[in-house]
């Protein structure tokens, strides 16, 4: 196992299949996991999980930004995050959408202020590209949707929200 700490974030290659061959994933463990009421403050952006809405989000594609604690909470139950930039090019959108369509367990939301153009999360787990057509973002994707890091994988991805396509 490789750990190295900078500025608070732990980031290490875990034991798990296939993961360790994810360059730049980042784990956030220990996550709490309770249901909350009202705005929930996470040091992560977009938010690796934590705290969350009572309610899912309904997984899909969305052509806005959603609320941070509902998607955590499908998050919880398998989902996988997919957030880009607003203003990300239409290709790269169009392959992102290839992505999560078809699945009952991912999300795509455009998110402002993220930290590189597109950012996927899976519960305590990101990765962080520049384009839709990096290899490290499909193996993500491929690992981590029902994931090993899921608490309540299998739960269903159905809640609050009507996604857009």
């Amino acid at each position: 196992m490789v750990l190295v700490a900078a500025g608070g974030l732990i980031s290490y290659a875990a034991t798990r299949p296939g993961a360790t061959a994810i360059a730049g994933l980042r784990s956030y463990p220990n996550l709490p996991r309770n249901h909350v009421t009202g705005t929930v403050h996470y040091p992560q952006t977009p938010p690796a999980g934590g705290n969350h809405n009572a309610t899912p989000l309904t997984c899909g594609v969305y052509d806005q930004p959603v609320p941070n604690e509902n998607a955590v909470h499908s998050r919880e139950h398998g989902a996988l995050w997919i957030t880009y930039r607003p203003g990300l090019p239409g290709g790269l959108l169009a392959t992102l959408k290839g992505l999560v369509r078809g699945n009952d367990h991912r999300l795509l939301s455009p998110y402002p202020g993220l930290p590189a153009p597109i950012v996927v999360t899976a519960w305590g787990t990101q990765l962080s590209v520049s384009t839709a057509d990096d290899p490290r973002l499909a193996k993500f994707v491929r690992v981590y949707t029902q994931g090993p890091t899921d608490p309540e994988r299998g739960a269903a991805c159905r809640g609050v929200g009507t996604p857009t396509g």
